[in-house]
């Protein structure tokens, strides 16, 4: 099944259930493991649950294989391995604390072998 396939199953899924901002990044430049990661956020445990749920049925109704769930237990964050596409699904404060926007971004704050980085100054 195509990437933007997927991608456009996976929103879909998550804006039947009122996920929060949703977030797709393309990852591709930034790792060989999968292509894109989704981020979306529920408002309750219970809505975690629910739209990781939906996620599943919906991309499984498509054809699409689920290789794995993490994190249904205490639902908090759950992600969701659909092989080339990452879902996770997180409380708004989880969302905030591990801050996975940035993380994927893969912007560094300085260069690490400059002058200004050894010094503490950031890089403009």
């Amino acid at each position: 099944m195509r990437i933007d396939r997927i991608v456009k199953a996976v929103v879909a899924a998550l804006d039947d259930i009122k996920a929060r901002d949703v977030v797709v990044l393309n990852v591709v430049k930034l790792t060989s493991i999968f292509d894109r990661v989704i981020i979306a956020s529920g408002d309750s445990t219970r809505q975690v649950k629910s739209l990781a749920d939906n996620v599943q049925v919906k991309l499984k109704a498509l054809g699409a294989k689920v290789n794995g769930v993490e994190g249904a237990q205490n639902a908090e964050w759950i992600l969701i391995d659909l092989g080339a596409v990452i879902v996770h699904i997180m409380l708004p404060a989880v969302r905030a604390h591990y801050n996975l926007e940035e993380l994927w971004s893969a912007r560094p704050a300085r260069k690490a072998g400059s002058r200004r980085a050894q010094a503490g100054v950031p890089a403009k």
